[in-house]
């Protein structure tokens, strides 16, 4: 079930809130609890039934690993962590990485093994991710769950099921067991439902409004192969931004659906593209996803504690494995390996700058140029995580540098003036037809871009209700204080949402999935 269908928005979502507050009131907490247990369940099957026995033995089996973990001697926990993990491992291997293994081997060995086609269960990566890191932090006594069916709930909670933010269980579950919890508040409402439209206006108008201008380029052969510079631009750009408003959009749908239970969900965007290095756009974009990779993986691997070259080592294989998590298949793998190399790079800047004391960071001019770079590396950087292929991936990227060829439509250059003759003269070719998509893509363009990169994020302009979890709370201490954008309670506000969600809602005609399901 989407957040962006009519049967989540006008029947799912109001029958569990209901449900949910009713059998609290009338019932118990447990009870409550039980009934969104039950209410996940049939969310996520929804989807397809019989991957909810895959969901449903992940969750048991666990839950039993840790309880074996937090009861058990010091000297046999080790094996029970590497026991745990590697099912788990070993699950999310099979289904999503088995065919691209049995295809790499063919291709290297000459042989013609077929082992059929995979389906890949919705949300294996993140529901795996997520308990893995249940299991170690109980190995490692910062968590623990004696109750089933609390251990149900931090897993299934429908808003963050199916593509995050990626949850600790001390996040969450804690926050269920308030004695407040049971009573519905009108605030939390307010708060949350506002945040869940804003969320759907950026996924049903600005995602899948610019989609028209991805799928053209990226989704065909032929496109790639003949796409110019500017058409690869166009739908490399509209792709960057497709895929920030796509996924923060659903970010926001979940934490606005979780705050109508009055929880906070961690926050997992805040302007990513406002960034000015890699390091920080990490630090900034699917920021559950890089907390994971961080404590589970790269500090796993020594972090920066084995000297300065095996911290580069370790970055690159950090980023080199979160490709792969993203998807089977090279182009995933090549997008981690160049976000490896850009973090190993900009490391080794950042300490080449301070050992020669250069003085000029804090030049709005520097900031200009570091924004720049940064930003035309993530954009390249996307062009392999969208394309099927990695050859179509090459086609594109040597489009964006010039080797295509540059093409005008001659109805923009015979609008143009004496300025065709110059542009003719320095290599632009005219092209018959593509004017209007040219000139609409460039609008989309103009007209998400300043909205991802000069607008309050969602965090940002509800920040006077503390919508969502932080990390580390002294980062964003200065938010509240510098935000002079903030929603409230007012006509103007109320106005403003309305208009976000009918705009949304009238969009549903055209239902498509959010692009992280497939990961």
């Amino acid at each position: 079930m989407l957040f962006n269908s009519y049967e989540f928005i006008f029947v799912f979502f109001p029958l569990c809130v209901f449900g949910y507050f009713v059998c609290a009131r009338l019932l118990s907490l447990e009870a409550a609890l039980g009934f969104l247990v039950f209410g996940s369940l049939v969310f996520y099957a929804y989807w397809e039934p019989i991957y909810l026995l895959l969901l449903l033995f992940s969750i048991l089996f666990n839950f039993c690993v840790g309880q074996f973990l937090v009861n058990t001697k010091q000297r046999r926990r080790r094996g029970f962590l590497i026991f745990g993990v590697s099912v788990n491992l070993g699950l999310i291997g099979y289904f999503k990485y088995a065919n691209f293994f049995v295809e790499n081997v063919n291709a290297v060995l000459n042989t013609s093994w077929d082992i059929g086609n995979i389906f890949l269960p919705l949300a294996i990566s993140f529901f795996t991710f997520q308990q893995i890191s249940y299991l170690v932090d109980a190995y490692r006594g910062k968590t623990s769950e004696y109750n089933f069916l609390h251990y149900c709930l931090f897993v299934s909670f429908f808003p963050q099921l199916i593509a995050g933010p990626i949850v600790h269980h001390k996040e969450i579950i804690p926050q269920f067991m308030r004695e407040d919890s049971m009573t519905p508040k009108w605030s939390n409402f307010a708060v949350g439902i506002s945040i869940f439209m804003v969320g759907l206006f950026k996924k049903t108008v600005i995602a899948d409004g610019l989609s028209d201008y991805v799928s053209p380029v990226f989704d065909s052969v032929h496109g790639a192969q003949t796409v110019d510079f500017f058409r690869a631009w166009g739908s490399a750009l509209a792709y960057t931004f497709q895929l920030y408003f796509d996924f923060s959009g659903y970010s926001d749908m979940a934490i606005g659906a979780a705050r109508v239970f009055g929880i906070r969900l961690p926050i997992n965007f805040f302007s990513p593209y406002k960034s000015t290095s890699i390091i920080e756009f990490w630090r900034r974009w699917h920021m559950t996803l890089s907390r994971f990779l961080r404590d589970y993986l790269y500090f796993g691997l020594g972090g920066n504690r084995k000297g300065k070259y095996r911290r580069y080592i370790n970055l690159f294989i950090t980023m080199l494995l979160g490709g792969l998590w993203h998807g089977a298949g090279w182009p995933f793998v090549i997008w981690g390996g160049l976000h490896g190399a850009y973090l190993m790079i900009n490391h080794a800047w950042r300490n080449m700058v301070d050992r020669i004391g250069w003085g000029h960071t804090d030049h709005v001019l520097y900031h200009a140029m570091s924004w720049v770079i940064t930003f035309m590396a993530v954009v390249f950087a996307w062009v392999y995580f969208r394309a099927p292929t990695l050859e179509q991936g090459n086609h594109i990227v040597l489009a964006m540098l010039g080797f295509s060829g540059f093409e005008v439509p001659a109805g923009i250059l015979a609008r143009v003036g004496p300025l065709s003759d110059i542009l003719t003269a320095t290599g632009v070719v005219p092209a018959f037809g593509g004017g209007a998509v040219l000139v609409t893509n460039a609008l989309w363009i103009v007209f998400t871009a300043p909205i991802a990169l000069l607008m309050p994020n969602m965090a940002q302009l509800f920040s006077k209700y503390d919508p969502v979890l932080y990390e580390n709370d002294k980062v964003f201490t200065d938010i509240r204080s510098s935000q002079t954008i903030r929603w409230d309670y007012n006509n103007r506000w109320a106005l403003a949402i309305a208009v976000a969600g009918v705009a949304g809602v009238l969009t549903l005609q055209q239902v498509s999935e959010f692009l992280y399901f497939q990961f």
